[in-house]
This record gives C-alpha cells, structure tokens and sequence, in this order.
C-alpha cells in the first residue's frame, strides 16, 4: 500500500512515536529530535495549528509492527473485563505472541468505546463495553505487544437498523438474514464505504497500529435465491465491487501511519474465481498492506484436496493454502517492476494467516495448533493470527 506514510519509512524502531492531527502532524524520534509539518487549506496555518492543539485529545503513539506478528483474538466484551484481559496479557507476556487482535466494531455492528465521532454517535452504534480502551491500548504498548483493530464491515445489523435502504433485501420483503439470523448492508453502498472510514479513523486514533478489516464480502450462508440487493446492479462483478472499495479504503486510509490488513476466506489463496462473495486474491493485495486469510482447516470443505477430514490434516490444508498464495503474490510483485504492467510501482501484500485454535472437525491439540505454524513457515510465511471465539487459548502451544 503505498501510503504517504510508508511503514517502511516511518517506523525506523522501537520506541518511534507517530503523530497525526487533520491539521498538523509531528513525528518525533526516540532520540529526541522532531520534525514538524504544518498545513492549512485557509492560509493561516498557524491558527489551524493552535486551534487543533487545543481541541484535539493527546494524539496516539503507535509501535511499529514486528517482522514477525504472532497474534491472538480478543473480543471486547473480554477486553471490556479487565480480570479476564489481564489473565491474557499475562499469558501474551510469557508466550511467543506479541500482537493482539480486538474487536472494535463485531458482527453486532456496535463500536466498542466512545469514539468522539459525530457520524458514528449519530449512527448511534456506540455500546462502551471497553472505557478505557486507549489506557488499555497504553498498557499494551508498554508491554511492546502490537495492537491489532477489528471491523467488521459489511455483516452490521445496526447499520441495517437504522438504514435499511442500503440493507441486503429479501426479495418477498423484508430484510434478508443468514442462516444464523443476521443482517448485512449491501457491499456496494458508498454510504457504509464512508461510515467504515470514519470507523477506522478513529480506531487509529486510539492507538491502535494497524486496522484489520473483517467480513469483507458479499454475503453468503442463507438462502440465496431470495436474496436482493439495492445498491449494487447485478451486474458488474462481486470482485469489482469489493475490488473497489479495497481502492477506496486505501485511497481514504493514505495518510494514517498504521498499516492495514483484508480478511478473506482460506480458499481464495486456491481459487482463482470469487467464490460468489467477491473475494479474488489478485484484486485485493495491490490495496492493503497484509492478506490475512481464515485458512482455518475445519473450514474446507470435505473432498478438498483429497482430504476426506480437512481439520484433522492441519499441516497439510494450511502448507497448501499459503504456498499458493504465496506464489501468487510472488508472481504479481514480478509485475510491479514492469512498465507495461498495471501493477508497476504498486506495492503488493504480504500473507498473513489467521490459524485455528478451536474444536471443529476436530479435537484441535497443541500439536495441531503448532502444525499450523509450521506449515506457514515453510510456505515462506512467519506470520499468523490464532483465532478463538472464546479467548481460551492452547497455552502450551505458544511457548516461547
């Protein structure tokens, strides 16, 4: 992603501290020394300056993100608990992790801490189950430990709540609901694009070092005959669409000194078509800054590969997951060195799997866990997520 603030550029060490106002940024060096950059678009920059001082909350700090990110999942009603996320900052502590994921805005669609922001208040999506999420995020850092932002975008039932004209339709009336009862806002709605933005934004301004964009697709898991979309035509493709608004959140997300990361299912990094949710593998990495697929083997489908039990073949499913993709993204990044190509000078991805530490298919071990990581590793990758929904991990399976 090649943002004005370049993660390679700004985040020289540990110890950097970023700082970015609409009016002014400073970028001050652990050595003392500071480089200051004023602009207005009014002329005055000085008053734009001063004025942006006084109104501004103490602007967020941000670690730099580690070669490696080990991370694990945390939900904010855990996060919102401080005996239950201490007994897991705790573990991070003494473990390998060094990252940690936290929902911002979940499948509900509720933010979770007071943002400050009016297009988010007046959305009314604003539920505090984390107050003292910046202190937190604080503490965190002084534990070097990266702190990782969730959205979850186009699954937002409080979104269709109070805009059900952008909500998925059924088309005998009424809101279209998934198998497990929940609501999605049509994918191709600029109006969510924008309220997704401002979401991110102030998640950066948290202190958050990195936004992770989840449920990033059109829907899928309920009946799709009966399905109806009112903003997207039916015609131009799934992939264009989300490919679209991957651009867009690069374009409005240029000036944040945080990198960004896309969620996509596990099976894009081997299908080249769009699963009929949007997601092309080729069509994303040109517009973030990592690729995170949910290459959770009890997600495959029996038969992939040849597996009669993907789950209970861990090493296996996720080597060749990551492999794929990965030489799929060495095969795009060959292109950005030519001139005739239309990825020349762009900055392509890097993988970054989310792994599975929860029973599905399988009764998943420590063994299993570490499987996983290993068949990351040789496929080239030294970075995963380990996700469970119920913040209880394999501790045993993380040991430094």
């Amino acid at each position: 992603m090649n943002r004005f603030f370049s993660r390679k550029n700004i985040f020289m060490g540990a110890g950097s501290a970023v700082v970015f106002t609409a009016a002014a940024f400073v970028w001050s060096m652990s050595n003392g020394t500071a480089l200051t950059y004023i602009a207005s678009e009014h002329g005055n920059a000085d008053a734009a300056a001063s004025a942006a001082t006084a109104m501004a909350p103490p602007p967020p700090q941000h670690i730099p993100t580690p070669d490696a990110v080990r991370a694990i999942y945390m939900s904010s009603w855990v996060a919102g608990t401080p005996s239950l996320r201490e007994a897991l900052v705790e573990f991070i502590k003494t473990s390998e992790v060094n990252a940690l994921v936290i929902d911002v805005k979940d499948y509900s669609g509720k933010v979770s801490f007071r943002t400050g922001d009016s297009v988010i208040e007046k959305m009314g999506s604003e539920e505090e189950r984390v107050p003292d999420m910046r202190s937190f995020i604080e503490e965190l850092h002084n534990n070097d430990i990266y702190a990782i932002a969730r959205i979850s975008v186009f699954q937002d039932p409080h979104v269709v709540s109070k805009k059900p004209e952008i909500a998925v339709r059924a088309k005998e009336g009424g809101v279209w609901k998934d198998r497990k009862g929940i609501t999605w806002v049509d994918p191709a709605s600029r109006d969510m694009w924008e309220y997704i933005v401002h979401v991110a934004r102030v998640s950066e301004a948290a202190g958050f070092d990195e936004l992770n964009f989840d449920y990033v697709r059109f829907p899928s898991d309920g009946n799709m005959t009966n399905i109806a979309f009112p903003v997207w035509d039916g015609t131009t493709p799934r992939s264009d669409v989300l490919e679209s608004f991957f651009s867009y959140l690069n374009a409005e997300l240029y000036n944040l000194p945080v990198p960004i990361s896309l969620d996509l299912f596990g099976m894009t990094m081997t299908n080249t078509d769009d699963l009929n949710i949007g997601q092309v593998l080729e069509k994303a990495a040109p517009h973030a800054d990592y690729i995170a697929p949910m290459v959770y083997p009890s997600h495959y489908p029996s038969g992939w590969h040849g597996f009669s039990n993907p789950a209970a073949n861990p090493y296996d499913v996720v080597h060749i997951a990551m492999a794929e993709g990965e030489r799929r993204l060495q095969a795009m990044r060959a292109l950005t060195a030519s001139t005739t190509s239309p990825l020349y000078g762009k900055n392509i991805a890097s993988l970054r799997p989310w792994i599975q530490d929860f029973d599905l298919g399988a009764d998943y071990t420590a063994d299993m866990i570490r499987k996983q990581k290993q068949a990351a590793y040789d496929a080239g990758v030294n970075s995963w997520m380990s996700w469970d929904p119920k913040n209880i991990y394999t501790k045993e399976a993380y040991i430094q």
